[in-house]
């Protein structure tokens, strides 16, 4: 009795070691590189363990993953670095030690990384992310002045933003670091958050300022963070993307307004970065735009919003903004690194004149987009977007139509229809800004246009 009682023991232990000491498999890699910097992502059914250290001369990232499966999928992260991304030269896979995968990320300058875990969420599940930043990241407000004193380019077509690109074929898919001398050196690793169709001319509008206005144009979602889809595989990030860079081209082809892309490309930006960015640029306005999704298909129109400070106005606003707000779970935001700046910005202190202006210019904007589309409430509504949180910027949310209307999805995805919303938009624009005269910016007043 006692033997057969040992020989189930040990049968059961047997079964037990290695479902406790598998490897763990990387089920995708991804890397989305943009101007503001690099994340490169890496998604598991388990947490990654993991350490990371710098190396100078020249200038390496290291990660160590622990009890890490190489596969092909792990493998495969060499072949999604391009030559065009800002920080990252190429990226080396391979086995370091027993239970231990080693990478190495060559890097083109100096760099402040942030490497942290996301649990999962949504269709995700652990995600151990790198974001790569520049040690001395660029001044948003100089490169606008750049390109305001710079001669516009020829209008280029605004098409939406494709997946990570495919790069190189790397010449070995495991790599030996036997030889290669990798030491840590005493260096923070904590970074930092922070050809169009012709244009229809406009409705008779009084004229602008003669300052240069400034509108910061922020797409929706981007990156890690997909948004809304549509019942035929539309992405509401690259709907938005689209969108906002023909209004920025409108924008930018009107007399003393120029347009700042907060999202330039298909990558994650914080909700709290993305006002941060348009305070850097001293902006007039910030719009941002999405494009709304609802169980039912048969939901449709256009919507704008304003944040308001006493609640929201309706039902379906409060959960719109809490959806909203939730893209910050989705993109992955490394919630260890606190910038009192933000956190200062983001500040309810009294928002009551900037809620004001932002309900004059939405109401001008909903009414523009009714001549172009229904309109799915016939007011302007409120709640609390994060994104709106400006306490110096009058800002709006515009929620286009619904992408998971087929109708409205099929209209969201043509570019005729898409101009004729960045129209709407800038028509609202111009009609705000000639009721409402813009104040002097200081930094933007001492350059010359």
């Amino acid at each position: 009795m006692l033997r057969a009682a040992v020989t189930l023991l040990t049968f059961t232990t047997l079964l037990w070691l290695p479902q406790v000491f598998a490897a763990v498999a990387v089920s995708a890699v991804r890397v989305w590189p943009a101007q503001d910097y690099t994340r490169l992502t890496l998604e598991s059914r388990q947490a990654i363990r993991h350490n990371m250290f710098t190396v100078s001369d020249p200038e390496r990232l290291v990660i160590d993953l622990e009890d890490v499966e190489l596969d092909n999928t792990l493998n495969g992260l060499t072949r999604l670095v391009g030559d065009d991304d800002p920080y990252i030269k190429s990226v080396r896979v391979g086995r370091f030690k027993p239970g231990v995968v080693r990478l190495v990320l060559d890097l083109k300058s100096e760099v402040e990384p942030q490497l942290f875990v996301l649990k999962p969420v949504g269709e995700y599940g652990y995600r151990l992310v790198l974001d790569v930043y520049p040690a001395k990241p660029p001044d948003p407000l100089m490169t606008l002045l750049e390109k305001i004193q710079a001669p516009l380019p020829e209008a280029a077509s605004a098409t939406a933003a494709a997946e990570p690109p495919t790069a190189k074929e790397p010449p070995d898919s495991i790599v030996s670091f036997a030889e290669e001398k990798l030491e840590p050196v005493a260096k923070p690793t904590i970074g930092k958050t922070d050809a169009q169709q012709p244009v229809a001319p406009a409705r008779n509008i009084p004229e602008l300022r003669a300052r240069t206005l400034i509108v910061a144009i922020d797409a929706g979602h981007g990156g890690e963070d997909p948004g809304a889809r549509g019942r035929r595989g539309s992405r509401e990030k690259n709907v938005t993307l689209a969108i906002a860079r023909k209004v920025k081209v409108l924008v930018d082809d009107t007399p003393n307004m120029r347009g700042v892309l907060i999202r330039d490309g298909d990558y994650f930006i914080p909700l709290s970065g993305r006002v941060a960015k348009a305070r850097k640029v001293n902006a007039d306005l910030f719009i941002s735009i999405h494009a709304d999704a609802y169980i039912k298909p048969s939901a449709r129109g256009s919507s704008v919003f304003a944040l308001s400070e006493h609640g929201a106005t309706s039902t379906a606003a409060r959960w719109l903004a809490k959806k909203e707000n939730e893209a910050d779970l989705i993109g992955g935001v490394n919630i260890a690194v606190k910038d009192p700046y933000l956190a200062r910005t983001l500040l309810d202190l009294s928002q009551t004149a900037t809620i004001n202006d932002s309900m004059k210019l939405a109401k001008h904007v909903l009414n523009e987009l009714g001549d172009i589309n229904d309109l799915h409430r016939g007011q302007v509504e409120q709640a609390g977007f994060a994104v709106l949180k400006s306490p110096d910027i009058p800002s709006v949310l515009i929620e286009t139509a619904f992408i998971s209307n087929p109708s409205e999805e099929r209209r969201l995805n043509d570019e005729s229809y898409q101009m004729k919303l960045a129209n709407a938009i800038l028509s609202g624009v111009k009609r705000y800004f000639a009721q409402n005269p813009a104040l002097s910016k200081p930094k933007l007043a001492q350059a010359e246009f």
